[in-house]
């Protein structure tokens, strides 16, 4: 995924260009997970695809590299995780093998109907003017809590002790390290302490969140995967004031 969720961070166009030629070098095939492309909000940062990229490269290696690229309406600001539906788009791959590919797909069952009117919608919106485009517009004030609700995190995290995060770029989760006390380490013996605070959390907030020792975290480093939200954020500010307290 060039959508980096773990650290909500987004490849610029240079890391992509240099991912397709040692593509192109060592004969790989590239999955492109680009479910998240509508959830970039930082200033600084912009969206590239790999297929606009790939095409962009001359045609030696646009008309070689094989690439797949995933979408899904189940994801991004369109969110609606109820509603199952998406594509992939094969570029430059074999004849045989894409029929091959289109046989097995249609032999699964379709999507429900109304899964299919939302990737409909994410894939071709309503425009100004269209009699729907009012409604629609709700997405765009979806975009906009996520960004109001990025700025606050990054406010409160800064003011917590034992707790640090990167810049927020992109995605709906936020990864913050935790920098635990003596007393809360020492728990490694019995658990990781990630989980050791998450199942406090969920104790004493009814919050459920995801410990980094889960996703594969750098060794002797502990996080958690917390949503972007505001209605938990107070929660979750004083229990850790409080769990970094008691475990000091």
């Amino acid at each position: 995924s060039h959508l980096h969720i773990l650290h909500l961070l987004v490849l610029a166009r240079k890391s992509i260009e240099e991912v397709i030629r040692f593509a192109a070098e060592e004969r790989l095939f590239i999955l492109a997970d680009e479910v998240y492309q509508s959830c970039v909000y930082a200033d600084d940062t912009e969206f590239y695809s790999y297929k606009k990229v790939l095409s962009e490269m001359g045609s030696t290696i646009s008309s070689t590299v094989e690439l797949a690229s995933f979408n899904s309406v189940s994801k991004g600001f369109m969110g609606e995780c109820g509603l199952r539906g998406g594509y992939v788009e094969l570029v430059n791959l074999d004849p045989a093998v894409k029929e091959y590919a289109r046989r097995l797909f249609s032999t699964r069952s379709c999507p429900p109907v109304v899964g299919q009117m939302a990737l409909d919608l994410m894939a071709n919106p309503p425009k100004p003017g269209d009699p729907s485009f009012p409604t629609f517009s709700e997405v765009s004030s979806i975009k906009n809590m996520i960004c109001k609700n990025t700025d606050r995190i990054q406010e409160v995290f800064a003011e917590l002790p034992g707790i640090s995060c990167q810049q927020l770029k992109a995605g709906f989760f936020v990864f913050p390290c935790l920098h635990f006390p003596p007393k809360a380490i020492k728990w490694k013996r019995q658990m990781e302490p990630d989980m050791l605070y998450c199942l406090h959390l969920l104790e004493e907030t009814g919050l459920h969140v995801r410990p980094g020792c889960e996703y594969g975290q750098r060794k002797d480093s502990h996080h958690i995967r917390f949503n972007i939200m505001e209605d938990a954020l107070q929660r979750l500010k004083t229990f850790h004031t409080r769990f970094m307290k008691e475990f000091s």
